[in-house]
């Protein structure tokens, strides 16, 4: 009777190792998934919002100035798309959305949202024009 105990005994303390085993294995290692690179903005420059209220709401912004500038249109540079993308534009590329490190594609990369902005609208600034005196 007692090397009967001794055995449930063992293959209950093997069960309890195993299990605490797989646990400690099957958990994400630490940096397994990548964080968007988010590069800042234009020095000088504010956002039309802080930038917790940006990361959740700036698609119900887009769509709402949307709404305003075709439908009315307003037409103000402060709340244009082409305002976040002149402060935005990546340094290396000149692109919100050219490079898998750009603003707007890093971001939309990690949350595994397609964008669907840039196939109609420009993901560079405009270019300044030189006037001729």
């Amino acid at each position: 009777m007692c090397q009967l105990m001794r055995h449930r005994l063992a293959v209950s303390l093997g069960l309890v190792l195993l299990i605490a085993a797989s646990a400690v294995l099957a958990r994400e290692p630490q940096g397994r998934t990548p964080t968007p690179a988010i590069e800042p903005a234009k020095a000088g420059t504010q956002c039309v919002a802080p930038p917790e209220v940006m990361r959740r709401e700036h698609p119900n912004l887009l769509k709402h100035q949307r709404d305003v500038t075709v439908h009315r249109g307003v037409r103000q540079a402060r709340d244009s798309l082409q305002g976040c993308v002149g402060c935005h534009a990546s340094a290396a590329t000149g692109s919100v959305a050219q490079a898998k490190t750009d603003f707007c594609s890093s971001c939309h990369a990690y949350a595994a949202v397609q964008i669907d902005c840039f196939e109609c609208h420009a993901s560079r600034p405009a270019q300044a024009v030189a006037v001729k005196p």
